[in-house]
């Protein structure tokens, strides 16, 4: 394994949930970890968290849905840090119906921070990562290879981002960058995710699995870990992770 102490990493939707607890588990390792979300006041304590144990964290308020935005966090690292080697695009919104049925602006929302965040945020830090011949760590999910009734827009999303990721990959290796890709595909992890849908689409979501063991943040934070602290010439390309006994 490689140390990644000193390294900087930029984390989006770190608030709560996967990107909190990779924060932490970075942060653990030595990282310096940039945590951007809309929630300021979590940020805010998740860096007083970190600090309290020694590590080092920024707390930068940010809405990635938007280019411009994007572009001034990136800055604002930069200026603290000095540059940036890994970007964790965790940010994402599960918004689960009927395509006949879900409300456009669910399907806006969605396509809005799953893809077009993700495409902002690679697209403001690619140019330091490729300075630090860094690495690129997309969250995606298991709907990015397998569909379900109800999910076909959040599908979508999730296979664009797998789609997105592999050609990056390409374009980089091409470009002999020395810049890694990871795709990370979880299922069923027990974090605010499924908040976001109606008390109805939740019940339905917690029947579905409630007979099953599911994830928790800490393990899909421990394989983005795992993956950034390979060696150099190692790129862990893909991690598909379920709960044992989900079958889908």
């Amino acid at each position: 394994m490689a140390d990644i102490s000193g390294k900087v990493v930029i984390i989006t939707g770190a608030s709560s949930g996967i990107g909190e607890a990779t924060a932490l588990q970075l942060a653990q390792s030595g990282a310096k970890v940039a945590l951007l979300a809309r929630r300021k006041d979590r940020l805010d304590q998740l860096v007083s968290d970190i600090e309290k144990d020694g590590g080092t964290a920024l707390a930068i308020e940010a809405d990635v849905t938007s280019m411009e935005t994007c572009q001034k966090a990136v800055g604002q690292v930069v200026e603290q840090w000095g540059g940036v080697d890994i970007l964790i695009n965790n940010a994402g919104v599960m918004l689960i119906g009927p395509a006949a049925e879900l409300p456009v602006e669910n399907w806006e929302q969605m396509i809005q921070l799953n893809q077009l965040g993700l495409l902002y945020m690679t697209r403001s830090a690619l140019p330091e990562i490729t300075k630090a011949h860094g690495h690129i760590v997309n969250i995606s999910s298991v709907a990015g290879r397998t569909t379900a009734p109800g999910s076909s827009v959040y599908n979508m999303t999730k296979w664009g981002v797998n789609a997105f990721t592999e050609a990056l990959r390409k374009e980089l290796v091409d470009g002999k960058t020395g810049v890694r890709t990871t795709l990370i595909e979880p299922g069923a992890v027990a974090t605010e995710l499924q908040s976001h849908n109606t008390p109805e689409t939740q019940e339905k979501l917690k029947q579905r699995f409630g007979d099953i063991k599911i994830l928790d943040a800490e393990d899909i934070a421990g394989a983005i870990t795992f993956a950034v602290s390979q060696p150099p010439h190692v790129n862990v390309n893909e991690i598909l992770i379920r709960p044992t006994e989900q079958p889908q």
